[in-house]
């Protein structure tokens, strides 16, 4: 029975039956749910191998405890690779997405109607694939390479980008841009004077948080053929050098906490 307050005293008040029957149809439901959900995956589950999984992630982790640091060498060239790709694609990135969003603001679109829905659609559906599958997809088309890596970089960079800037041009003052229209200034005047000094910092802003968050996917591009350092991680997989993958593993750490303390300081300077 539900409690409610009045007066600073607690009162309780008996549920009629109609909400009851509610509650215990969303628990049966739900429970429902659950049981079907946990059943389909003990199917889909080889058990032994999950109670083994402990044994084997000691004697996995036993074999990487000595890191083969002769390695580091054959890897900084494909970890500035892998730099490479996440700057370049999140850099071609912002300069697609930058006209995309104005075109998707309702207040700086030429059309709500016919523009306005096609500069969302490319924003939505360069968010909704992961940039593996766009680098994996890109691959199949251009080979494997860099390039590859560059564009399924800037492929998910385009909807990223778009949508938090759009929204941030949606939310700009109205007092600058009126005061250029009385002007009788043209519309990419108001756009250049009124609207883009606005959010400059917004564009600044989300395009390092981008790149930091690019630096990342970057390392694991290599394992679809893009470059980059997942070349490396995926051949000493595949060759069980586990000294080797520690070394991978390390550099990436090390290189994403550098990304991480750049984007920071960069953001708080602009923000």
């Amino acid at each position: 029975m539900p409690v409610t307050v009045t007066g600073g005293q607690r009162c309780w008040q008996r549920r009629d039956r109609a909400a009851q029957l509610r509650i215990w149809l969303v628990w049966l439901v739900g429970t429902a749910l659950f049981m079907a959900a946990w059943s389909f995956i003990s199917a889909q589950t080889i058990w032994m191998f999950v109670w083994d999984s402990p044994a084997q992630a000691y004697d996995l982790a036993s074999r990487m405890v000595n890191p083969r640091w002769d390695y580091f060498e054959r890897i900084l060239w494909p970890l500035w690779d892998t730099i490479n790709i996440a700057t370049l694609g999140t850099l071609l990135g912002v300069i697609i997405a930058i006209p995309i969003a104005f075109l998707a603001a309702h207040n700086t679109t030429p059309s709500r109607a016919l523009i306005r829905p096609l500069a969302l659609l490319i924003i939505v559906s360069s968010r909704s694939i992961n940039s593996l599958i766009w680098a994996l997809l890109l691959v199949l088309i251009m080979g494997p390479g860099i390039l590859a890596g560059i564009i399924a970089i800037a492929l998910r960079s385009i909807g990223f980008i778009g949508k938090l800037l759009y929204e941030a041009i949606e939310e700009v003052s109205n007092e600058p841009v009126e005061a250029i229209e009385a002007t009788g200034a043209s519309r990419m005047q108001v756009l250049s004077y009124g609207i883009w000094p606005q959010v400059l910092p917004t564009v600044a802003g989300i395009s390092v948080y981008r790149w930091d968050i690019n630096i990342r996917e970057a390392t694991v591009l290599g394992l679809v053929g893009a470059g980059g350092i997942g070349i490396q991680l995926q051949a000493s997989i595949n060759n069980l050098a586990w000294n080797q993958v520690t070394v991978i593993f390390l550099a990436i750490l090390a290189t994403v906490f550098v990304s991480e303390w750049i984007s920071a300081r960069v953001r708080h300077a602009l923000i």
